[in-house]
């Protein structure tokens, strides 16, 4: 579970505005352009005079040059030829040194850009008390994208023509059968030269950032009081003061479940959960419920009531003097269309990716969309799906409900009731310094050596959440990483602490991926699912680093049955997500109404087709309610894919006996390709196939 990354880097990437890396075509270029823009540059060619100036061995890099620069120039931009004598470097140390000065810059302009936003966002992102009363400034700076004209301002000052012509714009073809031959260097301008595979106005990519943070803040404040849930009976099972957000917690507290002491109890509450999901994904949820302590909620009977005010929480903050009335008006559906809106926007300027979905695996996640739902269905449709479930249902003694869909039996904390593991977690992080205090001790029993431990730990800033948590990046030497995790009243939970390992291995490997790569023009990973990848071999060992449990054959063996079992559940979720952006694309002028009933047909067919053979509940919609679809649109196969990536390096590991120094041998190679990537972290492509076979040895 992670919403690890700043949400307008993952706006930009799944809109193509990060460094992309598909080379534009010059016809294409000059079909029809986006209403209002400025005509393109008809003038003569610069090709033969630059040939003559520099040569016939310099010719294949002009003529690639030249033709990406004319693809984006305008008639306003001035004298082409003129620009492309001034600007064209041959090979040799003036163009090393060119390449020096721009990685240089940008690792400026990007780091404190991003070290704006953060700040900017410090008071909706951090819990520094209550947003009550509300304070317009607080959305209105964290919207506000100081960066948003930045790409604009590039182009018009001629800095991005200048990488243009002189480092080549490549296809994803293109990097596929070449890549493997380049060196760092050579990689490195490819890189520098994706930046600017597309001319977006400013005011665009403005509107990107304000959808992204209107989305991001609707989520963070989506918390449910579990106090005030009532059951069938008007049971009231959950204990005062749980404050859960949707959906993590809500998932988090269900698994958690499972290891209730009360079996009836914990299969109450359980079933409370499923009926709070699902009418958060139909939208009947009561809106006045939505982060309010005062009022009571049964989600079968969808009845409101006032809660006694003795059961009412001491520091529950003040009710809205008019709490709306009836159910939540779509707004989960209305904040999904704002942020496709402004995806849209990019549309007309991106002609070689002409849809967000394009441009979120052919250009950001660099695998095609073909390839990752083949995956995803080689996992949904294996025959050891059902193997597995026969497995869970021996271990329950019951037949499998569509809660199962999240049973974590597997894993060794299922052996602990959720309040043993919160008192210890409460006791050992009563807030977040003291778990930035542990991080040197955390890395030191992950295997890295200590001045290692030590470089990192002094390298990331833990910070109080007011959502679930997520680790924020940095994007220059000299800044640091920021591990965000929810710490409620009298410590951190047991979910908290688990979440915050999970974004640990986020920030190490954001830090060693920065600081330690040769190129910061290949700083980070090739896409987030291997950030989260690397996060997963982090939180798969949170109760080893609280001294409750050690590896052996068994352990093991449950490992892999919970990694399928995960991966199985991940997979349904994310082709939603993906099915969701095609109908939008279908049908680009819906209203909220009409996009919430095809989530809702979809997720449902979904279900109906994996998970009601072996789980039941057949039509549940509960495959919607990942909060990712609003706030992260397109990521949710990165966790899938990031499962898959996970344990491929898990085997890796066990091969060699270590994490850490294994971890930064595998971080540092930086953003190359993805199966370049996991060809020299493990030495074989990203795949299904080593989690299905071992999923069946395990079974057996």
């Amino acid at each position: 579970m992670s919403r690890h990354v700043l949400h307008r880097a993952l706006a930009l990437l799944l809109l193509g505005l990060a460094p992309a890396h598909a080379a534009p075509d010059p016809a294409s270029r000059r079909a029809p352009r986006p209403r209002g823009a400025p005509p393109l540059v008809s003038a003569p060619s610069p090709v033969e005079p630059l040939v003559k100036l520099h040569g016939e061995a310099s010719r294949a890099r002009i003529e690639r040059g030249v033709a990406q620069v004319a693809a984006l120039w305008r008639d306003g931009d001035g004298d082409l030829g003129a620009f492309c004598r001034e600007s064209f470097v041959p090979e040799g140390p003036r163009l090393e040194a060119l390449l020096g000065r721009l990685e240089y810059a940008f690792e400026m302009l990007d780091g404190h850009f991003n070290e704006i936003g953060r700040e900017l966002r410090r008071h909706t992102d951090l819990d520094l008390g209550p947003l009550e009363p509300p304070q317009p400034i607080d959305a209105l700076l964290s919207a506000f994208d100081a960066s948003a004209h930045l790409s604009e301002d590039l182009f018009s000052s001629k800095i991005a023509f200048v990488a243009l012509l002189n480092f080549p714009l490549t296809t994803l073809e293109e990097r596929i059968a070449r890549g493997p031959t380049w060196d760092r260097r050579a990689w490195a301008g490819v890189r520098l030269a994706g930046r600017f595979s597309r001319r977006v106005p400013g005011h665009v990519q403005q509107e990107i950032a304000s959808a992204a943070s209107a989305a991001e803040l609707y989520i963070a404040q989506y918390n449910v009081w579990m106090h005030h849930l009532l059951g069938p009976a008007g049971e009231r099972p959950f204990p005062p003061g749980l404050r859960l957000i949707s959906h993590w917690n809500l998932r988090d507290e269900l698994k958690a479940d499972y290891t209730d002491p009360d079996k009836a109890a914990g299969a109450l509450k359980q079933k409370i959960i499923l009926q709070v999901m699902e009418r958060i994904v139909t939208q009947t949820i009561p809106a006045a419920v939505i982060d309010n302590p005062r009022l009571d909620w049964s989600p079968f009977t969808n009845e409101v009531r006032p809660a006694p005010a003795g059961e009412i929480e001491k520091d529950a903050p003040a009710a809205p003097a008019q709490p709306p009335a009836g159910p939540e008006p779509d707004t989960r559906y209305r904040r999904m269309l704002a942020q496709f809106r402004a995806a849209r926007l990019v549309d007309p300027f991106s002609p070689t990716a002409p849809t967000a979905i394009a441009r979120s695996f052919g250009q950001q996640r660099e695998i095609p969309e073909e390839r990752v739902t083949a995956m995803l269905r080689e996992v949904l449709e294996s025959p050891l799906v059902p193997k597995v479930a026969a497995r869970i249902q021996q271990r329950l003694g019951r037949p499998l409900g569509p809660q199962d869909l999240w049973y974590n039996g597997f894993q060794s904390r299922a052996r602990f009731s959720e309040a043993d593991l919160d008192a210890i977690t409460r006791k050992r992080y009563p807030d977040a310094a003291a778990f930035a205090r542990e991080i040197p001790s955390i890395l030191g029993a992950l295997g890295f050596a200590a001045d290692t431990a030590r470089f990192l730990a002094d390298h990331i800033v833990v910070d109080p959440a007011r959502g679930a948590g997520h680790a924020l990046q940095s994007a220059r030497r000299g800044d640091f990483p920021h591990l965000r995790t929810r710490v409620e009243a009298g410590g951190m939970n047991y979910k908290g602490y688990n979440i915050a390992v999970h974004e640990l291995g986020h920030n190490v490997e954001q830090v060693f991926s920065l600081y330690r790569v040769d190129h910061t023009l290949l700083a980070g990973v090739p896409n987030n699912a291997f950030t989260e990848a690397l996060a997963f071999v982090f939180q798969a060992r949170d109760l080893e680093l609280l001294g409750l449990a050690r590896p052996d054959a068994e352990s093991e063996r449950a490992r892999v049955l919970s990694d399928f079992w995960q991966t199985w559940e991940i997979a349904g979720v994310a082709l939603l997500d993906i099915a969701t952006w095609h109908w939008l694309y279908a049908h680009p002028d819906a209203e909220p109404k009409a996009l919430r009933e095809a989530v809702v047909a979809e997720a449902r067919a979904l279900w109906s087709r994996y998970y009601a053979p072996v789980l039941g509940g057949r039509d549940s919609p509960l495959l919607g309610i990942y909060s990712h679809m609003i706030s992260y649109p397109l990521y949710l196969c990165d966790y899938p894919l990031g499962h898959l990536i996970a344990f491929q390096i898990e085997e890796q590991m066990k091969k060699v006996g270590s994490v850490g120094p294994e971890f930064e041998r595998m971080a540092r190679q930086g953003a190359i390709l993805p199966d370049l990537w996991m060809q020299g972290a493990t030495g074989a492509p990203v795949g299904a196939g080593p989690l299905l076979r071992a999923t069946e040895a395990a079974l057996k």
